[in-house]
């Protein structure tokens, strides 16, 4: 069982690294109030037809789509049609974040990047408090205390937030992406990624052990709030509330190496991949984690400073 789990889990690192959660604890160093805004009081409620928000950044020859995802969903939500659906039957290019290795260049990269090389488990870097609350939340969800010893704190971090939403109907093969891919394949259209399998889980892992550590206790903390707090994002996705959504989804960021590390630094790199692709005709679709096309370090805006107006398209 708890393989599964790992394999599930290391499909969707940065995803729930940006996924809906409380505030974190006041210790953590803040990244800045202008940040990300307020989290939303009141609880936003799913639509019938989803109408997640779409941009798109035009000049004489070349369209790039922008399109915030949800990389987990639970089945049966409809989402791909209308504005969406037009979008993507113009484009003759799908880009995503990343697109997914086999199984065994999956498994290699697990053993090089996400087990712990030291000797050392994770339970025992842990503070007396800190193993003892851990420990708790493992027995809550079923799972040996040891299950995740031999992986690196934030690896074990992730796997452990997958779980309860696993739980709850979410479906680690019905994200937004995968449906974008089928499309895609269907069509045979090219298929892009802006970094590689590597890449994402290396952001995580060259981080200092007591950042990953923190986002392990962070994560152990509010385990019990993880589904309701994915209930909320996914509702405000449908919804295209985007403020509301930014606030949601970086929630957990707070912390300023996280912060930069997982959101502002990536789409910093984005921001030039779509000004260079803007000097080549053709039309894009560009998917990526809804939390980076919101807040004030957003996709968009950082495109902005280079010249480029993304409109919201309305629909």
């Amino acid at each position: 069982m708890a393989r599964r789990w790992l394999l599930n889990g290391l499909l969707l690192p940065l995803y729930l690294s940006l996924t809906a959660c409380p505030a974190p604890p006041e210790d953590m160093t803040s990244a800045g109030s202008d940040a990300v805004p307020e989290i939303v009081a009141e609880p936003a409620v799913l639509p019938d037809d989803a109408d997640p928000a779409l941009w798109v950044i035009r000049d004489e020859d070349t369209t790039i789509y922008l399109f915030g995802t949800v990389h987990i969903l639970k089945p049966g939500m409809t989402w791909f049609d209308e504005a969406v659906k037009d979008g993507f039957d113009a484009s003759d290019e799908l880009v995503v974040e990343m697109i997914k290795p086999d199984a065994a260049t999956m498994a290699k990269i697990i053993g090089d990047l996400a087990i712990d090389k030291t000797g050392v488990s994770l339970r025992d870097k842990l503070a007396a408090d800190d193993r003892v609350d851990f420990e708790a939340a493992m027995t809550s969800l079923g799972l040996p205390v040891a299950a995740f010893d031999p992986l690196e704190p934030w690896f074990a971090s992730v796997n452990l937030s997958l779980i309860p939403l696993v739980r709850s109907g979410y479906d680690a093969n019905q994200g937004v992406e995968d449906e974008l891919l089928a499309h895609a394949k269907a069509r045979k259209i090219k298929i892009t990624g802006l970094e590689t399998v590597e890449q994402q889980l290396g952001f995580f892992d060259n981080l200092p052990e007591e950042i990953q550590i923190r986002f392990l206790n962070f994560t152990v903390d509010t385990i019990d709030e993880t589904a309701d707090g994915m209930e909320q994002m996914v509702a405000e996705w449908a919804n295209a509330n985007i403020d509301a959504l930014a606030g949601l989804m970086n929630a957990g960021l707070e912390d300023k190496i996280l912060y930069e590390t997982l959101l502002v630094n990536r789409n910093a790199t984005w921001a030039e991949w779509v000004d260079q692709r803007m000097a080549q005709p053709g039309t894009v679709f560009l998917a990526v984690g809804a939390g980076h096309l919101a807040g004030e370090s957003s996709l968009q805006a950082l495109l902005a400073k280079k010249g480029l107006v993304a409109e919201r398209i309305e629909y």
